[in-house]
């Protein structure tokens, strides 16, 4: 059966998504198109095809005790010059997105991964084109807001022809999403 390259993150819906597309397009990131708008919760991943399954069934189990969470946007940060990225900041969301994160990447699970680098949950605007379109990038998207309900995940496959292509969506197990209001976020992890 060979192996696939996955991916799971939360989707920025529309009409954020399809417009933080077309500005990465615009900035000249030749990958914008293949690569819909997102938060990653695990970065791309090669397992075999015959594990799937096993993929899917584990984050049924990790969407099942997850729990919606407010997700707020606002301004612009860079990796720069560790990676060439700029991104949009999450500024409500972090706390519940690097827990998710951690459950998917658990050791008991068979996406178990180590990160090269801490993680740090963004949405990528710009990635490896030229300094003067990355520093267009951040500068364009300083003020840029944006806020909605995150009630789960989806995971992805990357094709032979380098585009993302959502494979199956796992919503979240409960149905109340805390109020927007406020950056604290204790409340919308779970506990157990």
């Amino acid at each position: 059966m060979g192996t696939v390259t996955i991916g799971v993150s939360i989707a920025v819906p529309e009409p954020h998504g399809s417009q933080l597309q077309q500005l990465r397009a615009g900035f000249g990131d030749a990958a914008a198109h293949g690569i819909p708008t997102h938060v990653t919760l695990l970065p791309p991943t090669e397992v075999a095809a015959a594990v799937l399954p096993a993929v899917e069934a584990h984050l049924v189990e990790v969407a099942g005790v997850g729990r919606p969470f407010p997700m707020r946007l606002r301004g612009t940060g860079t990796f720069r010059p560790l990676s060439p990225v700029v991104y949009v900041r999450i500024v409500a969301g972090t706390e519940s997105c690097a827990w998710l994160q951690q459950q998917i990447r658990a050791a008991s699970g068979p996406v178990a991964r180590d990160l090269p680098f801490p993680y740090h949950p963004h949405v990528t605007v710009a990635h490896g084109i030229d300094d003067a379109a990355m520093d267009r990038a951040f500068a364009e998207l300083a003020d840029y807001e944006a806020e909605w309900p995150c009630t789960g995940f989806a995971l992805y496959e990357q094709g032979p022809d380098g585009v993302w292509r959502k494979l199956r969506e796992f919503p979240f197990g409960g149905a109340v999403v805390p109020p927007q209001a406020g950056p604290v976020e204790h409340g919308s992890l779970p506990t157990r």
